[in-house]
């Protein structure tokens, strides 16, 4: 997968059954939410400062915008800067949904010595693909041997002892044992001077992200003068936020099923993005294209496509609120 994140695999949509969605009930359009509902609902490409921990910057986040909820998906070490997804309210349980989106970061390799440049570009390139990794010292976590892949990798400037390069990887892949591994291929040694992430998913360097500063300034003029606009370019709908994620299309009749915890059946599929695995994470939308849960796959895209009845995917995670859509499922008498 060169120069490519599994985020950016493209997909097709198989078209299972014909229907359409009632005008009447859900959101029109996510392009124009309400920013009350964003700010239950929203996600954020935050620009992480150096110097605090990701815990901190979540918590000055939930007090800038005077809510309750606030996380954010992939922690990054207090010296490291760059995009820290951030989900607000609600959309704090759709955070885990980018693991498997693969992340990038602009990473400065410090070697020891000096080396040939054709040398460092023949690791370098050595080091794509599934690698062994035992966490660092300064970790939070158990050092256990561990797989993690390498997309790819991209030198953007030699000088001197200073290697400057582009990493696409797997989430919980330590760049800094990355570089000590590569210092130790060349027989010199080396060490991460600097790093920065450039891209999680969809969350990129792009003119949604906001520094703390920006979210401050645009919240508080959202609160002194009703203008929305500098707010809602950092707001985002939850759906940005898991664009990465194949999807299934479900019916109307089927969401407040889902919203009630139910796995979704066979009758309830509309269509679905080709390419899926058994167990593959998915992300069930109405025919809106309103995010109703993260759920994981009972069966292949191919075989969801055919079937006529059965469960075909299990409910993890319900990101919408009941009753947004009327309940159109039988319930159990009481007894």
């Amino acid at each position: 997968m060169s120069g490519k994140l599994p985020a950016d695999q493209p997909r097709e949509l198989i078209l299972k059954a014909s229907d359409s969605s009632n005008p009447d009930h859900g959101f029109q359009s996510l392009d124009n939410l309400p920013i009350e509902y964003l700010l239950e609902n929203g996600v954020i490409v935050l620009d992480k400062p150096a110097g605090p921990t990701s815990h901190e910057v979540a918590t000055w986040v939930r007090k800038i915008l005077e809510v309750e909820r606030v996380g954010h998906g992939g922690t990054l070490d207090p010296a490291v800067t760059g995009i820290l997804p951030t989900g607000v309210g609600n959309a704090t349980k759709a955070m885990q949904a980018l693991l498997p989106a693969g992340k990038e970061y602009i990473c400065v390799l410090e070697l020891h010595k000096g080396t040939p440049e054709e040398d460092i570009r023949r690791v370098i390139d050595d080091f794509v693909g599934k690698l062994y990794q035992k966490p660092p010292l300064r970790s939070a976590v158990k050092r256990l041997l561990r797989v993690r892949e390498i997309y790819y990798n991209k030198i953007l400037e030699i000088k001197g002892r200073l290697v400057l390069f582009r990493v696409g990887c797997e989430a919980g892949t330590y760049i800094r044992k990355l570089c000590f591994d590569i210092g130790e291929a060349l027989g010199v040694g080396g060490h991460m001077r600097e790093l920065r992430r450039t891209r999680v998913g969809n969350f990129k360097e792009d003119e949604h992200m906001c520094s703390l500063y920006d979210l401050k300034d645009a919240f508080i003029f959202w609160k002194e003068t009703g203008e929305e606009t500098e707010l809602r370019k950092y707001l985002l709908p939850i759906e940005f936020g898991i664009g990465h994620l194949p999807v299934i299309n479900i019916r109307d009749s089927a969401v407040d099923a889902v919203c009630h915890g139910a796995n979704l059946a066979a009758s309830g599929v509309v269509s679905l993005s080709s390419d899926m695995k058994k167990e593959d994470m998915v992300i069930l939308k109405t025919l809106k294209g309103e995010a109703v849960a993260v759920a994981k796959c009972a069966d292949t895209s191919d075989r969801i496509a055919k079937a006529k009845s059965g469960i075909v995917a299990i409910s993890e995670r319900v990101l919408m609120e009941r009753g947004r859509y009327p309940s159109m499922w039988k319930k159990k008498p009481k007894e």
